[in-house]
């Protein structure tokens, strides 16, 4: 004669459910650990990022405060280089905001960091639209954002007094 059978015992004994349900908190947390992993990451690449640029404008003041028409007048090889060096700003600049959405203060020391390449870009995005498009979406909104509030329009892309 077989006894009765309470609704939990079809699922196992209660030590296999409770060893289930810690099976299952684990998986859970090793979930979060790869994503907190992930984050941190990410934050490191983008640090690592802003102080190669950092440390490349140190080296290169001449591009990091940038007379335009002084660098333009150089020579091919010094509007390569500038050419290279806002190219690494930029890229440090979309790591770092990504990476630290939340954070304010990296995008207000990026947006005070543009400023001086804004006649650059608007000449680079005049005559080689493809250029901007190397970037993530917001970069390219937060360029085209920051070439209208400076007034910084084509043909002549010059810095006004903002």
């Amino acid at each position: 004669m077989s006894q009765p059978s309470f609704w939990w015992q079809r699922y196992g004994t209660l030590a296999q459910m409770a060893q289930a349900a810690v099976a299952l908190l684990g998986f859970v947390a090793i979930l979060f650990q790869i994503n907190e992993i992930r984050t941190n990451n990410r934050a490191a690449s983008a640090r690592q990022a802003f102080l190669g640029y950092t440390d490349l404008a140190f080296k290169n003041p001449k591009f990091a405060q940038p007379d335009y028409e002084q660098i333009k007048a150089a020579g091919r090889d010094e509007q390569v280089q500038y050419e290279s060096f806002v190219t690494y700003f930029l890229y440090a600049c979309e790591e770092a905001i990504s990476a630290f959405a939340g954070k304010r203060e990296w995008q207000a020391s990026c947006d005070y960091d543009l400023k001086p390449h804004l006649p650059f870009l608007c000449e680079k995005n005049a005559a080689q639209p493809a250029y901007l498009a190397t970037y993530g979406a917001e970069t390219q909104q937060w360029i085209k954002t920051s070439l209208k509030t400076a007034s910084v329009t084509p043909p002549d892309c010059k810095l006004g007094k903002t």
